[in-house]
């Protein structure tokens, strides 16, 4: 059974930093584009940060550019986004999700067609 689950949510102050896990469970990650999207209340999905299956390139959207990095661990079939400086427009439910390759990761990303997706996991900056 192909299973995705995030971690690492939680309250953090303007300014605090917070890292998400993606575990994935019934198949390997390797193969995979994986993306990290949210949702804020009363607002459309956004595909925030995506990595290759291959060659490890990244895409980031403008708003956390700079901010957030994506990084994989193939080894614990994990991908992680650690997310610095964070900001009380970056609240929202993060989710990650796994797709083959079928096009850049940009392009990928910002279409949001994914296959297979977690739960999401709470991330509120507040003070």
């Amino acid at each position: 059974q192909v299973q995705l689950v995030e971690s690492g949510g939680g309250l953090v102050q303007p300014g605090g930093s917070l890292r998400l896990s993606c575990a994935a469970s019934g198949f390997t990650l390797d193969y995979y584009v994986i993306g990290w999207f949210r949702q804020a209340p009363g607002k459309g999905r956004e595909g925030v940060s995506c990595i290759s299956s291959s060659d490890g390139s990244t895409y980031y959207a403008d708003s956390v550019k700079g901010r957030f990095t994506i990084s994989r661990d193939n080894a614990k079939n994990t991908v992680y986004l650690q997310m610095n400086s964070l900001k009380p427009e970056d609240t929202a439910v993060y989710y990650c999700a796994a797709e083959p390759p079928l096009t850049t990761v940009q392009a990928m990303c910002v279409i949001g067609r994914f296959g297979s997706w977690g739960q999401g996991t709470q991330v509120t900056v507040s003070s």
